[in-house]
């Protein structure tokens, strides 16, 4: 397991882990996954707990608004974000996640909503849009980041993904509205799975296990595929990896929200090429990144902030 160890680091250090890139920048430190950037027509980051202003338990760059930390220190973590985006706090749409699997379609008369205007719509853990300029914002703490891009269609969404998201196939649901909405291909798409607790460090009831009981049932092939590739870790005598393996104490289980998620996503059509899966575990790098269970709950959360680019006139005149 690759940590993010060093909270140190000076301005303009990159550190590369398995699919993506922590950056650090004159305010925060972030991560990026380089196969979004290269379609050149989206922007992202996801922050780290570097380079904002929060205290205590919220230390130091919060983006949760819900979470009882200073509303002026969570703006400005969010003014930080900004800065490095370019863009401003109105030009975010903020996601009221409740663990669901539904999704909204941001326009620009979202502009600015959960930020500094208030909400008016309840239970939304996805976004997506086509409007360059907005910038969809997703929150986080063990759950899974999931973003995807499409460069085809100029499309992006965002979403946020635990064990309820992932039982429900919130990745599914988020392929499909994308082709709903804007005509993507899951060909066409490229996903990002993000940092999110490991499988060794979640470990979940009976209660939970049996919302994954079938999850590795006729997926093999693919499994397969992983264990050659290394992206995975194998099981013991080289077996495929599983997203459900036994506890460490009798009735517990260890849930692979990472694999999951992968498995899911290649199940509704995206190639396993065009998808990025980081090894950066939540809770083993908790000094660096926000973990509910590392902190049991007393913590602030990460943020996944996504949008399109504004096209430039040479685009406009193509």
């Amino acid at each position: 397991m690759e940590r993010l160890e060093r909270d140190d680091r000076r301005a303009g250090e990159v550190l590369r882990q398995n699919g993506a890139v922590l950056s650090t920048g004159e305010e925060l430190a972030y991560l990026t996954f380089p196969s979004l950037e290269e379609t050149g027509i989206a922007e992202h980051l996801i922050t780290t707990r570097t380079g904002g202003v929060s205290r205590g338990e919220f230390s130091a760059m919060n983006v949760g608004l819900s979470r009882g930390d200073r509303e002026e220190d969570v703006r400005e973590n969010f003014r930080r974000v900004g800065e490095v985006m370019g863009c401003a706090l109105e030009d975010m749409v903020l996601a009221r996640q409740t663990h669901t699997t539904n999704i909204r379609h941001v326009t620009a008369q979202d502009r600015g909503k959960g930020i500094v205007r208030p909400f008016d719509y309840q239970d939304v853990d996805g976004l997506i849009t086509d409007e360059p300029g907005l910038v969809l914002v997703t929150t986080f703490a063990d759950c899974v980041p999931l973003l995807f891009v499409d460069p085809v269609r100029r499309a992006v969404g965002s979403a946020h993904s635990g064990w309820r998201g992932t039982a429900g196939r919130m990745g599914e649901h988020m392929v499909r509205a994308m082709g709903d909405a804007f005509g993507s291909r899951p060909e066409d798409l490229l996903a990002a799975i993000g940092p999110s607790i490991c499988q060794e460090c979640y470990e979940v009831s009976d209660d939970v296990a049996r919302e994954f009981a079938d999850a590795d049932r006729g997926t093999e092939s693919l499994r397969r595929e992983l264990s050659d590739s290394g992206r995975f870790r194998t099981g013991e005598n080289g077996e495929p990896p599983k997203v459900l393996t036994p506890g460490k104490r009798p009735g517990k289980y260890q849930l692979d929200l990472w694999l999951a998620n992968y498995l899911i996503l290649r199940q509704a059509g995206i190639p396993g090429e065009k998808i990025a899966v980081t090894d950066i575990c939540t809770c083993h790098n908790s000094a660096c990144l926000f973990s509910h269970r590392a902190s049991g709950g007393r913590r602030g959360a990460m943020g996944v902030f996504l949008g399109l680019r504004r096209m430039r006139q040479k685009d406009d005149l193509s």
